[in-house]
């Protein structure tokens, strides 16, 4: 795949003509609602069969070639460089794909084996419907090897709103969180309509993760945290009912997300963590929790302090990092998931957190603010796909910000009012899978489902191979 940004005057003919692509390949993998509708700045995922390289600081084409398990020569000619030595940081370079030639007696398993993938990425990659029809002398674009990594998305919907969701994404999926259990003062737990979204969650080989919390979109939850962190027999009611629960439903792990807790109870918050486990792990369920995107161990305010990243490290399975929401609804434009604090927040995890434990969050939907912001205003929030058609719509040109690696746009209404709108587009996809691949995470946990974004998507199956527990 290979991300392009359209220019003044740049068609969907043009574009795919220098891509050697069909436009209507373009407009499927894009989702465009028009062809003959676009706006400067606006990103397009390309479907083609090579991939992109841009140069870093102190690489050389050796080096480039070696990773990518083709020759110099080749590089060279597919770029068509004049001077090989004189090559760049920032240049992109077109890496082309390995290809083999079908013999007589060889099998896509066979292939497939010999190169490092799968039959499905060789069907996927070379567009077969009919693997039957295979014959030697046929010539096949083989896959680049993948980083394969978890995936993990929340759904808020539920019942069959839900279930569609985790069917529609479930194939990209280790896990599904249905959100969210909340928890009461006695130890019980308010029940979601989540049956139909299991279903769905097996039924694509996702791992169902039951999700518990102590707040809502009406109360913080600080006082409610403490009245069952500081009572061991609350907490007691409150696994039973998990348990029992899990075991009811067919949740196979739980999630745990206590926000907004009293500094001073953040040992109480370890401690439960503890007990947590030690129910769980014997009945043969995993424990994971949810962590403010902290940068270090000092780090005050409500939200942080009582997150305590060493001490999550050692107690649970996983951790998720909720890296985002810093463009908050209620607060100032900004980028949602900026790169730049999300890097932040990953050099202080990667430093007391295992690598193999962390998820990386990464938040699916857009934003549009009102111009001048008046604090306490609430900004819209929509989909990518929405934040594309009011760019369209009101012919603006689509700006990227290179510090948090984010596209954003102003325009005015027909009440005459600006706005200012914060999304995510490939480019930034596409960063945030550059990152989770830098720092060998875990993998990707995603907030939330119910946003269409199809980019996100394709570009995510072209970078990682998915890893199914089930």
């Amino acid at each position: 795949m290979v991300i392009h940004v359209i220019q003044y005057g740049e068609t969907l003919w043009s574009i795919a003509k220098r891509y050697g692509v069909t436009i209507q390949q373009i407009a499927s993998v894009n989702e465009l609602e028009n062809q003959n509708q676009l706006v400067a700045g606006l990103a397009l995922v390309i479907p083609t069969p090579y991939q992109t390289h841009t140069i870093r600081f102190g690489e050389t084409l050796w080096l480039i070639a070696r990773r990518y398990g083709i020759t110099v020569q080749e590089i060279v000619q597919a770029n068509q460089l004049i001077e090989p030595s004189l090559i760049y940081p920032g240049t992109i370079l077109r890496i082309p794909a390995k290809s083999h030639t079908v013999r007589i007696g060889e099998s896509l398993w066979q292939i497939a084996q010999n190169y490092g993938t799968t039959v499905q990425e060789i069907l996927r990659i070379n567009q077969i419907e009919q693997p039957n029809l295979i014959y030697p002398g046929t010539v096949l674009t083989i896959p680049a090897s993948k980083t394969v990594i978890d995936v993990n998305a929340y759904t808020i919907n539920t019942g069959e709103t839900g279930a569609s969701e985790i069917r529609e994404a479930g194939k990209f999926l280790t896990y599904s969180s249905p959100f969210v259990y909340i928890m009461r003062e006695d130890g019980g737990l308010a029940s979601i309509n989540d049956d139909a979204i299991i279903t769905a969650s097996f039924d694509d080989r996702a791992v169902p993760m039951m999700c518990i919390t102590n707040f809502t979109h009406r109360d913080p939850g600080s006082k409610l945290a403490r009245t069952i962190l500081s009572n061991i027999d609350i907490q007691d009611r409150l696994l039973t009912n998990v348990l029992t629960t899990m075991r009811e439903k067919g949740y196979l792990g739980l999630n745990v997300d206590f926000e907004n807790v009293y500094p001073e109870d953040r040992e109480l918050y370890n401690q439960f963590l503890r007990r947590t486990v030690d129910r769980l792990h014997p009945a043969g369920f995993f424990v994971s929790t949810a962590l403010a995107p902290k940068t270090s161990t000092k780090q005050k305010g409500l939200l942080y302090e009582a997150h305590d990243y060493l001490a999550h490290a050692k107690i649970v399975d996983f951790v998720i990092l909720m890296t985002y929401e810093w463009g908050y609804r209620l607060g100032p434009p900004q980028a949602i998931s900026p790169l730049n604090q999300i890097r932040r927040v990953l050099d202080y995890a990667v430093s007391v957190i295992p690598r193999n434990k962390i998820f990386m969050g990464f938040q699916i939907y857009a934003r549009d603010w009102l111009l001048p912001h008046v604090q306490g205003q609430e900004a819209e929030t929509f989909s990518e796909q929405e934040a594309v058609r009011r760019a369209l719509l009101y012919g603006t040109v689509i700006q990227y910000d290179p510090v948090s690696q984010t596209p954003f746009f102003r325009y005015i209404d027909e009440q005459g009012r600006s706005h200012e709108v914060w999304f995510e587009d490939a480019r930034s996809a596409q960063a945030k899978f550059d990152i989770v691949k830098e720092y060998r995470l875990r993998g990707i946990s995603y907030w939330v489902l119910g946003y269409p974004y199809p980019q996100n998507w394709t570009l995510l199956e072209d970078n990682f191979s998915i890893r199914k527990i089930l």
